[in-house]
């Protein structure tokens, strides 16, 4: 692995180790052989650090794509490289090339980390917000399966609705991985805006009903996409 990655390995997961209380399930589900397309919700800035370890502890080397503001951090940005994780430039030609290399990752048996709402949930029970296409386009590009990963409790550990850092120990945290996400009926099919919106909008709905099964609540109806006769002008 070389030191970096151990380095990052032992630092995560003592602070994990000291300051979670974990609940995990599902794991099996990325214990599959090949690469795999992995999509968590996002409710707060400490769960990438849950993430990784659930995943790590799956037995994977989970690879995160990330803001490249993050890469030009300075020490933080060099660990990152050297721990193999990968920048995007939103909105650039530099994301295709991002795409590239998570195609490369996944075809070559990686576990790729995509946040797929982008941020973190603006939706005030942070439930997910409506997500944007990349998992979709990467697993049209790949035909990889999808796993969905709802997780509960970083938001204890850092509120973004207050920027609350809390640093006391053993912090009750869920992650659970589903099955992976039905997308066969798009196998084939060119990504064209439709189709990566129609895929996009299955996996962040599986998304929130495995989230929904870790609360124990009944989620929102987040969103329904309007049918076209519904849309201005559709009738002409």
């Amino acid at each position: 692995m070389g030191f970096w990655p151990r380095f990052a390995v032992v630092l995560v997961k003592s602070v994990m180790t000291i300051w979670t209380r974990r609940s995990w399930r599902g794991m099996e589900h990325l214990r599959r052989p090949g690469g795999v397309i992995i999509v968590p919700n996002h409710i707060s800035h400490a769960d990438p650090l849950v993430a990784a370890h659930f995943v790590y502890d799956s037995g994977r080397w989970p690879r995160f794509l990330g803001k490249a503001s993050l890469f030009r951090v300075p020490l933080i940005g060099g660990i990152l490289r050297r721990c193999w994780q990968i920048p995007v430039e939103r909105g650039t030609t530099a994301a295709v090339e991002s795409l590239d290399r998570l195609v490369a990752v996944v075809d070559n048996g990686g576990a790729v980390v995509i946040y797929p709402e982008g941020t973190t949930t603006r939706e005030p029970e942070l439930w997910p917000m409506k997500g944007k296409t990349g998992a979709a386009r990467l697993a049209l590009a790949t035909g990889a399966p999808v796993v969905p990963v709802a997780m509960w409790g970083p938001e204890r550990m850092f509120d973004p609705r207050t920027s609350r850092l809390n640093p006391r120990p053993r912090i009750p945290v869920t992650v659970v991985a589903g099955p992976p996400v039905d997308l066969d009926r798009w196998a084939g099919v060119p990504p064209t805006k439709a189709v990566l919106e129609e895929m996009t909008d299955v996996i962040m709905l599986r998304l929130r009903d495995l989230l929904a099964e870790v609360r124990q609540a009944d989620p929102p109806t987040l969103w329904e996409r309007p049918r076209r006769a519904d849309r201005p002008g559709a009738a002409a």
